[in-house]
């Protein structure tokens, strides 16, 4: 079957995913657009053979729509992904699931009592091919125990809007899912502290900060986030266990030798980053809406923590580095035992 798939956010992201549905995964169409800017929800549709509503509410229950995609303004997320699973549709979220603890665990509830998973979030990074293998490595058990996780999130620049509590938030909150699924483990605590602060930030923005996070089963994890680091867009991860160490590799590129000196491109932009992983990601989400099955990405559950290691992390950074404990509920053996 083709998956006619509604798009509600109709901003970079729903146009960069209109395309990818559209020009890259086979079996979807999109079929209707809506944003709460009208003339753009137009236009986008427009481009894409769709046709554009007058509301998120208006798409979910449109019989055109076999599923839904939201990539709104994260304050609005909670309210079209619970329509949709009153709806009875699958919904793919972009991250944030909901921008509080207690809207994520509406939706979790909502889901339990539709009785199957419908929801999928958008965490990218568990589709990325160095993840997968990293994944797999660790779960050999050939390195042993995991013991420790050094992580590095670095962007050239970000805007004057982005904020301080923005680097959990928004950017640390990749490494916080994957970590969580690479680790089979749950993240109990956060701690936030700032070292010297970067000369190349805007003066309200705390950059870089470091994140200390520990897991149920005390592995500790350090997380350098710099979003002003200028020289591009590097994602770094290496777990320690206690045979050996698995590394992320970094993106396959050319070597270049010129002018006396030998080195190879850096990354200046996410989406290229994780392009590959932005494909896998939805071409196995319509692969599960096309069969019927269950989603196998990010849960709803899934959303719900990271919000709430986030939040621990921003508490901490506001209360000058103190270690916080995230005070998860404890998981439903509706979304299994692992994270």
């Amino acid at each position: 079957m083709t998956v006619r798939v509604g798009v509600i956010g109709a901003g970079m992201i729903g146009r960069d995913h209109i395309r990818r549905l559209t020009e890259v995964v086979t079996g979807a169409t999109v079929t209707a657009v809506a944003d709460v800017d009208t003339e753009r929800a137009a236009e986008v549709a427009a481009g894409s053979g769709a046709v554009a509503l007058p509301t998120g509410a208006d798409l979910v229950a449109s019989p055109e729509v076999d599923a839904v995609l939201v990539t709104s303004w994260g304050p609005t997320h909670a309210e079209h992904v619970l329509n949709a699973i009153a709806a009875g549709k699958p919904v793919f979220c972009e991250k944030p699931l909901a921008t509080t603890a207690e809207d994520c665990l509406r939706i979790v509830e909502a889901e339990r009592a539709h009785g199957r998973r419908l929801v999928q979030v958008g965490f990218m990074r568990r589709f990325d091919p160095g993840y997968r293998q990293m994944k797999e490595v660790l779960s050999t058990g050939s390195l042993g125990a995991p013991l420790i996780v050094h992580c590095a999130h670095r962007n050239p620049a970000v805007p004057e809007s982005y904020h301080s509590a923005m680097a959990a938030q928004d950017t640390a909150v990749h490494e916080i899912d994957v970590l969580r699924w690479l680790l089979d483990d749950e993240i109990v605590s956060a701690q936030v502290v700032t070292p010297r602060a970067t000369s190349r930030r805007f003066a309200h923005l705390k950059d870089p900060q470091i994140m200390i996070f520990e897991t149920a089963s005390g592995v500790r994890i350090d997380l350098e986030v710099f979003v002003n680091c200028q020289y591009g867009y590097d994602i770094q991860c290496e777990v320690v266990g206690e045979d050996g160490l698995v590394r992320l590799p970094d993106p396959a590129a050319v070597g270049i030798r010129t002018a006396a000196r030998h080195g190879t491109g850096v990354l200046q932009d996410w989406k290229d980053r994780f392009a590959e992983a932005f494909d896998t990601e939805f071409r196995e989400w319509i692969a599960s809406v096309a069969a019927g099955t269950e989603p196998t990405g990010p849960s709803s559950w899934d959303g719900y923590a990271a919000t709430v290691i986030t939040d621990a992390a921003v508490r901490s950074l506001e209360a000058g580095g103190e270690t916080v404990t995230t005070d998860m509920k404890p998981r439903p053996a509706f979304y299994g035992d692992t994270a």
